[in-house]
């Protein structure tokens, strides 16, 4: 239930629908936050998730104690002039219901439960609900952020609407200094295009690389792949490495196609045949120079990634050449030298794995080469369709994984340490086991609630194969006519509507 940034006086989309998209303009309104996260725990129930209920719970029902809890992000540069808290009754009785501050990290929906909750704030507001709960939060939301709070009775059980629920989610009105205007239509992305830095101005960018693990050609994979999906993937994805000669012709003829636009986005493992210490020490600045003279020859804006999912390739020994460190180092040296020979056509994505086991290495943080070089946060992620084999889930599943043992998920980690930069889902898939045919259908259809409940993201980049690199995983969009048939209904959205600029 990430459901965060709405607009001006906007109705927010129920966890059905996508929430208004906000432009720039000059006029002071409100601003109304969907919460990014909204679940309920119970006393009797104490190992229990209830995160995809439609229902926010909160007082007594016999011997068993429920409490809710919510999660709200205000947007980065958010003057915020008061904001109060208002929740839709399902079902009131005369209880009193206390609105408690707690903390925001180590917790969200899907896992969340009675053993694991956050530990109750002081009562920050109180209220006998009617048809609605409103709850002035003015001295507790004063500026940008994540809020959380929870909801609990000593009386009878209240009922409220959660994200989930048709209509009527929970909702953090804030009164805001903040220049918006009125908000471009949830339906209406026919004038949806890319700015700066290729991030739209609405909608969310599509995207795909096809064929992989395969030696059919890239471009033929993406266009068959395309036919299939039925929807123009305006994000081209390639893999490059080493002195490898890209944009290739192919690449080239189509990203200029004009009956089907697209972008391209190329991984290039820069340090093939050497290592990111020596990347970052000059050793590979000829390589680096000539894929400058290519970039500028090539003329076109398009995404970079350099070395994807790096988590994967790090050694941790000192002098190894490859540590953390070496990576963000190799980072701003090669996108601080294109930029010296002039290229300003390279638009920076660093693609995270956001992988348990590398988010909990003390080195995981090194990473990061700066603000100043990234223009992009990418994640590649992906999640099984097989009940109980390994990341089995649905669309926010491969976006919060959090730290083993505990700590931020990877989309609040992205959106509180980088709220700037827009994020790319870079690579993702929902797979089984080759030889175990499973329905694909529940992580399709879970896509588009997850955008309208995070704003952040800005493009989806779909990974399609039969095999994966180890042979054993199905990432086609295809392997039963039911999963197909939900994808295409999910290409097919018009949020993904965006033109090239």
């Amino acid at each position: 239930m990430r459901k965060q940034f709405s607009v001006l006086t906007a109705v927010l989309a129920g966890a059905t629908g996508m929430a208004a998209i906000a432009s720039p303009a000059h006029a002071a309104g409100t601003i109304k936050i969907a919460a990014g996260d909204d679940t309920y725990v119970s006393s009797a129930r104490t190992s229990v998730a209830f995160g995809g209920e439609t229902k926010l719970v909160a007082g007594v029902i016999g011997k068993e104690i429920k409490t809710s809890f919510l999660k709200f992000a205000v947007p980065a540069g958010t003057k915020v002039a008061g904001a109060r808290l208002i929740l839709t009754t399902q079902a009131a009785s005369a209880s009193t219901v206390s609105i408690r501050q707690v903390a925001s990290t180590g917790w969200t929906e899907g896992k969340l439960t009675a053993a694991t909750a956050p530990a109750l704030g002081a009562v920050v507001s109180s209220a006998v609900p009617g048809a609605t709960l409103i709850a002035d939060l003015g001295k507790i939301v004063k500026g940008p952020g994540t809020y959380s709070f929870a909801l609990s009775s000593t009386g009878a059980a209240v009922r409220f609407n959660s994200a989930e629920a048709k209509s009527g989610a929970p909702v953090l009105e804030v009164t805001t200094d903040t220049d918006v205007s009125p908000p471009v239509p949830a339906t209406d992305y026919k004038n949806c295009t890319t700015g700066a830095n290729l991030v739209p101005s609405c909608g969310v960018l599509w995207g795909a690389a096809a064929g992989g693990f395969t030696t059919a050609p890239r471009d033929q994979a993406l266009k068959d792949w395309e036919k299939l999906s039925g929807r123009t993937s305006t994000i081209f994805h390639t893999y490059h490495k080493g002195d490898e000669l890209f944009p290739t012709k192919a690449e080239i003829a189509m990203t200029n196609d004009a009956a089907a636009p697209r972008v391209l986005l190329t991984n290039w493992k820069i340090a093939y045949g050497s290592t990111w210490a020596k990347v970052a020490q000059g050793q590979q600045d000829k390589r680096i120079d000539a894929f400058a003279a290519r970039a500028k020859a090539y003329g076109k804006k398009f995404f970079l990634v350099l070395n994807h999912e790096p988590e994967n390739d790090v050694v941790a020994t000192a002098g190894s050449g490859m540590t953390a460190k070496d990576f963000a180092a190799m980072y701003r040296h090669t996108i601080l030298r294109l930029r010296a020979q002039g290229v300003t056509n390279v638009v920076n994505v660093m693609a995270y794995m956001g992988n348990e086991k590398w988010m909990a290495q003390s080195w995981w943080k090194d990473l990061y080469p700066g603000d100043d070089v990234v223009d992009w946060m990418g994640l590649d992620s992906y999640v099984s369709v097989e009940a109980g084999y390994y990341h089995y889930g649905k669309f926010n599943d491969l976006l919060d994984r959090a730290p083993t043992g505990g700590g931020t998920n990877w989309y609040d980690w992205a959106t509180k340490q980088h709220a700037a930069k827009p994020i790319m889902i870079a690579e993702w898939g929902a797979y089984h086991r080759v030889g175990k045919t499973t329905d694909k259908s529940a992580v399709y259809n879970s896509v588009l609630p997850e955008l309208a409940k995070r704003p952040a993201i800005k493009a989806i980049v779909y990974f399609d194969t039969k095999k994966d690199d180890e042979g054993d995983r199905d990432i086609s969009i295809d392997s039963t006519q039911s999963a197909l048939a939900a994808f295409k209904k999910l290409a097919a959205d018009p949020i993904f509507k965006v033109k090239l600029g």
